[in-house]
């Protein structure tokens, strides 16, 4: 039990700290990516017997950009943090739009409002087991590439690897498993027997990922900058000592 208490306590502590270190901006991308993911994720874009994608896609990258920065500049513990709390405050949300949407008016119709907002279990709990699993993985991966580059570790080459080769393997894996929960086991329950095939869920996996990474390789030099930025001023300075004396 003792150390359960002190295990809470230095998580707790450790995020204290954290959240005072990360930059707001890049937080708040964060979440608002992960909030619009599980609301574009209720539109289906495509869909052909071979592939299909849904409106997540749009955002997705966002999330996992915002990942491969924070991990690079502060570790993938710290990422992993940012991650769970992204999605705590994304089931927050749901369950307010959830609350709007039952609430009852008479000043119009409001049913596609209320349908929107009103959001779908198990798209929720597709999307949260997805992107908390996908997110993992990517930041672990990330963080493990980035030690084969001992020479330059912080120079462009070192931050395109593994950026590039974290956020294909993460995003495939997010849209892989949100297709497979959603689309084959409760869609065709819920939704009038609607369903993806495992194809058109490991293709829509593997073009949303081609998708997304073509994003990374768009805006990566936005994110080469930010934690080269961060590097030279010094950015996080507490937490960066704090995990260094080994307390995280």
């Amino acid at each position: 039990m003792l150390k359960i208490k002190n295990w809470i306590r230095q998580e707790r502590e450790g995020m204290e700290i954290l959240l005072r270190c990360v930059p707001a901006t890049v937080v708040t991308l964060f979440v608002v990516s992960v909030i619009c993911m599980n609301l574009l994720a209720n539109k289906t874009l495509l869909q052909l017997d071979w592939i299909a994608l849904d409106g997540g896609i749009l955002i997705s990258w966002l999330s996992f950009m915002c990942m491969d920065v924070i991990t690079k500049h502060f570790g993938p513990k710290a990422s992993n943090r940012i991650s769970v709390l992204a999605s705590l405050i994304n089931l927050l949300t749901c369950l307010i739009f959830y609350v709007a949407s039952a609430i009852p008016s008479n000043a119009g119709d409001y049913s596609a409002f209320n349908g929107i907002l009103g959001g779908t279990w198990f798209i929720l709990l597709g999307s949260t087991i997805a992107f908390l699993a996908s997110a993992m993985i990517n930041n672990g991966l990330n963080w493990s590439l980035g030690k084969a580059f001992r020479k330059d570790p912080d120079g462009k080459l070192a931050y395109a690897v593994r950026t590039y080769v974290s956020t294909f393997v993460g995003q495939f894996l997010d849209n892989f498993m949100f297709s497979i929960i959603v689309f084959v086991f409760f869609a065709p329950i819920f939704w009038d027997g609607f369903c993806w095939t495992p194809i058109q869920c490991a293709m829509c996996a593997l073009t949303g990922a081609v998708a997304e990474l073509i994003m990374e390789v768009i805006f990566s030099p936005i994110g080469y900058r930010i934690t080269t930025k961060w590097r030279q001023n010094a950015v996080g300075k507490e937490y960066l000592e704090y995990i260094g004396k080994g307390k995280l």
